[in-house]
């Protein structure tokens, strides 16, 4: 590929994934490839070659947000109370996938066609930059020690699609997290 290709690949690529930024917040994760393709003026088999799933696309539009959260997690890493540092976190986590459009989709797990090993690019940084947080609360006893990351994230993407029709999803998906870690059991 000739230098000027590249450069017309590059261009391409941030053009689709600026078009994408804006079609995702406006419409989620069902945001149209094809229309992504028409306002960043390229076919649609260019989007394709750029992002070959639609989970590659919302991983792609969610990348700045999931390092925010994984910087946020090394931050709360070793601070304060391990169990209170570790829901710091998550809540984050859920405000985050409730504002950003897209975001919960991104972190599903959803095997590519014919591809049982897919790793979520996106979970996977997440799982990677929380254990920490979860290993110390775990450590502490604060926090079942079969529980992984993993479980944690599919919990919070279950919550933040179950309500993201809801007219205050924030606030519904925030009350049924916290509910999913205190557990039904009354308090007192």
């Amino acid at each position: 590929m000739s230098d000027h290709q590249r450069a017309d690949a590059r261009r391409n690529y941030a053009r689709i994934l600026a078009v994408a930024e804006d079609e995702v917040a406006a419409h989620g994760a069902g945001a149209s490839l094809e229309q992504i393709a028409r306002v960043a003026g390229v076919g649609s088999a260019t989007v394709r070659r750029h992002f070959p799933t639609r989970q590659a696309l919302l991983a792609a539009v969610s990348h700045k947000r999931i390092e925010a959260l994984c910087a946020r997690a090394r931050e709360l890493t070793g601070t304060g109370d391990s169990r209170a540092a570790l829901l710091e976190w998550l809540g984050e986590v859920v405000a985050y996938c409730v504002a950003a459009r897209g975001l919960a989709e991104a972190l599903a797990y959803e095997p590519a066609e014919g591809d049982s090993l897919y790793e979520n690019s996106c979970s996977a940084a997440l799982e990677e930059a929380g254990g920490p947080l979860l290993r110390r609360a775990a450590r502490d006893g604060a926090v079942a020690p079969d529980v992984s990351v993993a479980d944690l994230i599919t919990l919070i993407v279950g919550i933040v699609l179950a309500t993201e029709h809801h007219p205050d999803p924030g606030a519904q998906a925030d009350r049924l997290f916290r509910l999913a870690v205190a557990g039904l059991s009354p308090t007192g």
